[in-house]
């Protein structure tokens, strides 16, 4: 089982940026993919961006040029560097992980652990 915390959430102005972190720990050996999603009140969770073990990556529409996922395996650590962020941004960001095989943004592609969030406000 792996354990996600993440952390780096906060409040800021249209156009500003901040930088999610995971911390991963337990069987981290195990994980093929990680990954952030969303989900803001009374919508449906969406993805934003996976990265596989090799450091393959893909993005939703909505952030590509924006935000980018990345992560230091040394740290056992997984980031989300968000750029130019628009009200609609505003969310719950949760971070993932997967040990099985494939690493898309697909709803059949099931994560099994899941960090308990950090709140993004961004105001206009």
């Amino acid at each position: 089982q792996v354990q996600l915390v993440e952390s780096g959430g906060g409040s800021v102005q249209a156009g500003g940026s901040l930088r999610l972190s995971c911390a991963a720990s337990g069987y981290t050996y195990s994980v093929i993919c990680m990954g952030w999603f969303r989900q803001a009140p009374g919508k449906e969770r969406e993805g934003v961006a996976v990265i596989d073990r090799y450091g393959f990556s893909s993005y939703a529409e909505s952030v590509k040029g924006r935000f980018t996922i990345s992560q230091d395996n040394a740290k056992n650590t997984l980031y989300l560097q968000m750029n130019s962020l628009k009200p609609e941004d505003t969310s719950m960001y949760y971070c993932a992980a997967r040990s099985s095989s494939g690493c898309y943004l697909n709803p059949a592609v099931v994560f099994r652990s899941w960090g308990q969030g950090t709140q993004v406000t961004v105001s206009s």
